[in-house]
């Protein structure tokens, strides 16, 4: 079982939070509606998308509570915290491991397990936590390429080259073509998705004793680390931050970078804001690797149904109508999100589009990241001490033992619990 802590162990943490937050919860459990809570653009599309699913009249009705990703995480935790989670609800692949280890969510039954099959291995994987599946992906995403056909062809090449030392060498080329005061790449020093892509392209763990320590030392996450540096060494990745970029289409366009890591929401951008006749000049393509064919994290949303409520029964029933393929295609339709079932991918169009397909290649590729809680925090401390290493301040192998140090404190109460055998 993953580590269970109580309602009592985040009471204290909780204490400190805007009143308002603790406020607007709604939809508690006892309502005569089946509550759904939901992010974003999913959330406005739920409205249509319930009418297609043919909602049996004797089932609880179903009520729609919109959240703000900004305040979707705090909301979740102040509504476990005060008993006032709603029966389903959309969560972040990166927050099952925390909402499994305080006993939020329910483990899918076996009745349900059905509804991971034509899916994305990596994903479903990433939603697996000491052998129980906690969540259904309900669509999926990764970080792949973004880059300027146009200049690559110039530089003579149809697209990135997949090995590392390919791939620098075109950069260099690509460099050249986009002329002086700009450069091949993007990588913001304050990001650290791009770190975290290489890191899993070379195969690096990043944590070990049963995530309870750092593993940033070994050598694949070091052979990364270097061929981040030598990256921004070689000048061919500005030392910005996201911040410093104002908009990025339009220093893409300009040519100020010819190649950035993002995810499939990057499409609907760049073909609304840059220019027509700039349309046939980008592309996208999966991540490259020491040797071949690289890494990323699978990402995007699960449905989850939240631990203790009566609903069970009518809760998994709303699951499995929302992943029905036909609500699938229409739910894509509705979103423009990746359908998590692959079978979807046909019947929607998306495994001939040559922009989107790119995205089934790296999430074949993808790799789940550690399953821990802590994750979210270590991964930001890995990013600041990386950025201080390309400003000079560490060497490649100074800044692995620092970020071991930052993880390994992180971690602490992991470990502990793991000792305890409270967590396995």
């Amino acid at each position: 079982m993953p580590m269970q802590l109580t309602r009592r162990h985040l009471t204290g943490a909780l204490a400190a939070l805007p009143l308002a937050s603790l406020l607007t919860g709604c939809g508690a459990r006892g309502d005569a509606a089946l509550t759904l809570w939901a992010m974003g653009n999913e959330a406005a599309s739920l409205p249509e998308l319930l009418k297609t699913i043919d909602w049996p009249a004797s089932a609880p009705p179903i009520t729609i509570q919109p959240l703000p990703w900004s305040a979707a995480h705090e909301k979740l935790l102040t509504g476990f915290a005060g008993g006032s989670l709603p029966t389903v609800g959309q969560v972040g692949n990166s927050w099952i491991a925390e909402l499994a280890a305080i006993g939020a969510i329910a483990p899918v039954p076996d009745r349900a397990l059905g509804l991971l099959d034509d899916q994305f291995g990596a994903v479903v994987e990433t939603n697996r936590i000491a052998g129980l599946a906690w969540a259904i992906p309900w669509y999926v995403d990764t970080r792949l390429q973004f880059y300027r056909k146009d200049l690559f062809a110039r530089a003579g090449y149809d697209a990135p080259p997949a090995d590392w030392a390919g791939w620098k060498t075109a950069l260099h080329k690509v460099k050249r073509q986009a002329g002086a005061g700009n450069y091949a790449l993007l990588y913001p020093l304050n990001e650290y998705e791009q770190l975290t892509t290489l890191a899993l392209s070379a195969g690096a763990r990043m944590l070990r004793d049963d995530g309870a320590r750092g593993a940033f030392s070994d050598p694949e996450f070091k052979a990364a680390l270097a061929f981040y540096k030598s990256l921004f060494d070689e000048g061919l990745a500005p030392l910005v931050s996201s911040a410093q970029i104002s908009n990025v289409w339009d220093e893409f366009a300009k040519g100020y970078f010819s190649l950035f890591l993002s995810g499939p929401w990057t499409i609907g951008d760049l073909k609304t804001r840059l220019a027509p006749a700039m349309q046939g000049n980008w592309a996208t393509a999966p991540n490259p690797g020491p040797t071949g064919l690289g890494s990323a994290a699978p990402g995007g949303s699960s449905l989850v149904v939240f631990a203790g409520n009566d609903d069970g029964d009518a809760a998994w029933d709303l699951v499995s109508r929302l992943m029905a393929p036909a609500a699938q295609l229409k739910f894509q339709q509705l979103t423009g999100d990746l359908p998590a079932r692959r079978s979807v991918w046909a019947k929607a169009g998306l495994a001939d589009d040559p922009i989107v397909a790119p995205f089934a290649t790296q999430l074949d590729h993808a790799t789940p990241l550690p399953k821990v809680p802590e994750w979210e925090r270590i991964v930001t401390e890995m990013q600041i001490v990386a950025e201080r290493m390309v400003r000079g301040q560490y060497s490649v192998d100074e800044a692995a033992k620092e970020i071991d140090v930052r993880a390994d404190r992180l971690l602490e109460k992991r470990r502990w619990m793991l000792d305890k055998g409270r967590a396995r």
